[in-house]
């Protein structure tokens, strides 16, 4: 598994924007790439600015490929977004899961 780290900063007036952005239009074209598994957001806030992390889980580094359509280093950001982002990184991280364990899969419901 592959772990693509993108971080970016906005004002907490935009934050709740910048959300259902990711909600409505980056969500869905996800989920239609073949090989995306897992997507959140983290975030801290000092009252005025947030900085928040994106991260997605992928099945492998071909499957970023097919979200990227090119570099897979490069971020993808909709124009529509710009406008919400006070900054950005231009380039994401990759990672690779080295263990993973998901308790939600082996804890029985009571």
């Amino acid at each position: 598994m592959v772990v693509r780290f993108w971080s970016a900063h906005t004002t907490t007036v935009r934050f709740p924007d910048y959300l259902t952005h990711f909600n409505t239009h980056v969500l869905p074209r996800l989920r239609e790439v073949d090989g995306f598994l897992e997507a959140r957001i983290l975030s801290q806030s000092d009252g005025v600015v947030v900085r928040f992390i994106v991260e997605t889980l992928w099945s492998s580094m071909d499957a970023v490929m097919r979200f990227t359509g090119g570099n897979p280093d490069e971020a993808v950001i909709a124009d529509e977004a710009l406008d919400l982002l006070t900054s950005y990184d231009h380039h994401v991280q990759h990672y690779e899961a080295a263990i993973c364990q998901d308790r939600r899969a082996t804890t029985s419901a009571t």
